[in-house]
């Protein structure tokens, strides 16, 4: 019975970081999208995301193992570390989802794109990004559920 309560905590805690990444995934687009219209003069501040996301969002609670294993690089190692597996991430999901023509983004216009899908000059976004994630996942809170 008592093993059966650790997996099913560790269930519950995953559940719980993949709603946390996916809904802070979601802000951050937000406000990222929302910056760069007001840098193009949108003063409504406009900004947009797309349903597709939450779940890309969330495989970022992927990051809390990864970081219990590197913990003790410093932390420029560990962002670029992050930025790769993000940048694996968004390739894989944005090439999934260009096949089935549902992909939210498309970068094919910007300077530094590879096959539209990713962009690598946003690579110190990315970086501060997994930073972020990992203070996150490491701060120990969780959704509360009523049972």
């Amino acid at each position: 019975m008592k093993n059966n309560t650790k997996i099913l905590n560790k269930v519950y805690e995953n559940e719980s970081d993949f709603i946390k990444c996916g809904i802070t995934g979601w802000c951050l687009e937000v406000v990222w999208t929302g910056m760069i219209n007001f840098l193009n003069n949108d003063k409504k501040l406009s900004c947009n995301t797309s349903l597709i996301m939450f779940p890309i969002y969330g495989m970022a609670f992927l990051i809390k193992p990864i970081s219990k294993l590197i913990k003790n690089l410093n932390f420029f190692f560990r962002g670029c570390i992050y930025t790769g597996l993000i940048f694996v991430v968004e390739y894989v999901s944005g090439l999934n989802l260009k096949k089935h023509n549902i992909c939210p983004w498309d970068y094919s216009k910007a300077k530094y794109n590879i096959k539209g899908i990713i962009r690598l000059d946003y690579a110190p976004a990315w970086f501060t990004v997994g930073l972020l994630y990992e203070k996150l996942l490491l701060l120990g809170w969780h959704l509360r559920r009523n049972d």
